[in-house]
């Protein structure tokens, strides 16, 4: 047995709903239920698996400690994250700071759903947590942006069979878009099937091609207008994998069985896209004077969405939209080396 799975309710991994704090009148169950299944829906999927995660490891860690979770208290939480930070058992891997830090909101969120209200500005969890950050943190480590000649070569690596078929529209699309791994995969062909599961579906059009895409802050679209050249016309490399993938309804990106002839029902792992980034990156020999290694690390799929905020010589405004992102300067991060000495204040102040 695992040494972090619950052995009592107390410990229960399930996710949390929202508390039953009154049962409500017997002809207003329905609605309770109906109320309970939109809470559950209120975060990603992916969120909702990270606070999972994030339960377990706090109340195995108060387990075998001897201490209880619930309530919670400023106290048990300082010394947990000490010990995330500083591990007492021998071999442990210190966690970063800014996984601490996830943990600390998965945490609160949990507390909430079972009706606990903790204070995370109190003295026990925000002095250690600056001392953490102070002693422990370290810059932010970006993943390299693809700009346009990187993705060329990174998809003249491809083959021409259904795979590369397949993973040429994968890196083109999700260049183009700007978009997130999850959103590349999350793709289906029609609207109808947003109903089943996915974040968004496709609309081809004779300009190109139109997704509409649920993201955070709610429902956006993005438009992939057609390429100067069929090579690396993401439109066109989509509609070469849906014609040859026979892909006519549900996910648009999967998973090929080992024939390469058959294209399996199910939707592709968003991890595919990371895996395919990185190989193709070092296949096509991008930042060559680093270390195999090393080289490597440089790329994630993320590299993909920061290379269109990079590369696109147009207002500001219109990456922003691209990209679903709130605020310019959420933008300005993705922007890797666009804008670098582009204004000289070194010039501009008479030096």
């Amino acid at each position: 047995m695992n040494s972090d799975t619950p052995t009592n309710a107390t410990f229960a991994p399930q996710l949390p709903v929202v508390p039953d704090t009154a049962a409500p009148p017997a002809h207003l169950g329905r609605l309770a239920d109906a109320a309970k299944e939109f809470a559950k829906h209120a975060s990603a999927a992916n969120t909702q698996t990270a606070y999972a995660q994030d339960w377990r490891h706090f109340t195995g860690w108060c387990r075998r400690r001897g201490l209880e979770p619930l309530p919670p208290t400023p106290q048990v939480l300082g010394l947990y994250i000490t010990d995330c930070a500083a591990p007492e058992a021998k071999g442990a891997r210190a966690l970063a700071v800014a996984t601490i830090e996830r943990k600390l909101s998965g945490l609160m969120w949990n507390f909430r759903q079972r009706g606990f209200v903790l204070d995370r500005s109190d003295r026990h969890i925000a002095s250690v947590l600056a001392g953490i950050r102070r002693k422990h943190g370290k810059p932010p480590v970006q993943k390299e942006a693809i700009l346009p000649d990187d993705i060329v070569a990174m998809v003249e690596s491809l083959g021409h069979d259904l795979r590369g078929l397949r993973d040429r529209a994968i890196l083109l699309l999700g260049f183009a878009g700007g978009l997130r791994r999850s959103e590349i995969v999350g793709l289906n062909v029609s609207r109808a099937d947003i109903e089943v599961e996915g974040c968004g579906w496709i609309a081809i059009e004779p300009g190109g091609v139109l997704l509409t895409l649920r993201g955070k802050t709610g429902w956006r679209e993005v438009e992939i207008a057609r390429g100067s050249a069929e090579r690396t016309c993401p439109v066109a490399a989509l509609e070469a994998w849906l014609k040859f993938g026979k892909i006519e309804r549900g996910p648009i990106f999967r998973p090929i069985l080992k024939d390469n002839k058959t294209v399996d029902v199910e939707r592709l792992s968003d991890k595919h896209v990371a895996n395919l980034v990185k190989r193709t990156a070092l296949a096509a020999g991008l930042r060559g004077e680093l270390p195999e290694a090393e080289r490597a690390l440089q790329f994630a799929g993320h590299s993909l969405r920061a290379g269109l905020a990079s590369s696109a010589e147009v207002d500001e405004r219109y990456v922003q939209k691209q990209l679903g992102h709130a605020s310019a300067e959420m933008t300005r991060r993705y922007q890797r080396r666009r804008d670098r000495f582009r204004i000289n204040l070194t010039k501009a102040a008479g030096l």
